[in-house]
């Protein structure tokens, strides 16, 4: 497995320009991101100094998301919000531009609490145009503790990408929230691997690292290498202690 480490919920014991260094000094080629920005449209400025501290450290970045609104009020995502199509796209441009100077070819557009579909569709068929520009992809992501948002479930997701039809859309498998949401993780990964287009993991309950809850995350990554997923696999989860000591579950394969 290939393993990256989501910056926006470890290493936050650093600003955030400091901890792609300390994800590469923790063993660590590559890294993710939520929007890394306060608004959609950050100064250059403020997206130069992003992209040179991704690359002075010597990492990867594999997965960005687009612009989701105020996370810690419970925003999630601007895909399906009526008025907020300019930011939605102003962020993905952005987004695509990140990506094509720092080699990230996944983007996570999260669905939004709003469940405006038909909007939602449109978004998402601008969003994966412009992604297809430089080969990316999105994925749309099922999440759990969020009671507005309507993608639950894999087949939630799916439905979505079913309706779109486009080729370069799969799902985010984040093995947290979906076994939180009582979904069946063995047959997303039996089933529909081929429509998995990046993985995230943390052990629940607690989001903590593998091994501190009851989840089995490690029995699935083993599935999922079986299965043949080839791609990054992204440690998305609130680190109990210091974050550079989280990763003993790894035994050494960073």
């Amino acid at each position: 497995m290939r393993y990256d480490v989501n910056l926006s919920l470890l290493f936050t014991e650093l600003p955030l320009l400091e901890r792609a260094a300390a994800a590469r000094a923790a063993g660590f080629t590559a890294v993710e991101f939520w929007w890394p920005f306060d608004t959609a449209t950050p100064a250059d400025a403020e997206v130069d100094g992003f992209v040179r501290a991704i690359d002075e450290a010597g990492v990867r970045l594999v997965s960005l998301n687009f612009f989701a609104g105020d996370m810690a009020a419970g925003d999630r995502g601007l895909v399906s919000w009526p008025g907020r199509e300019r930011e939605f796209a102003d962020s993905v441009r952005l987004a695509v531009e990140i990506g094509r100077r720092l080699g990230c070819r996944t983007f996570n557009a999260l669905y939004g609490n709003e469940g405006a579909h038909e909007l939602a569709l449109s978004n998402l068929d601008f969003a994966a145009a412009e992604a297809g520009r430089i080969g990316a992809r999105l994925v749309l992501e099922p999440l759990s503790g969020a009671e507005r948002y309507p993608l639950k479930t894999a087949a939630d997701a799916f439905a979505v990408l079913d309706t779109l039809g486009r080729e370069n859309v799969q799902l985010l498998f984040d093995l947290y929230h979906l076994g939180v949401n009582g979904d069946d993780l063995g047959a997303v990964i039996d089933e529909h691997l081929d429509r998995v287009g990046h993985v995230q993991v943390a052990d629940a309950p607690g989001r903590h690292q593998p091994g501190t809850g009851s989840l089995g995350i490690e029995a699935y990554l083993a599935r999922l290498a079986k299965a043949g997923y080839e791609g990054w696999v992204g440690l998305e989860y609130v680190p109990l202690g210091p974050s550079a000591e989280s990763f003993d579950w790894l035994e050494g394969a960073r």
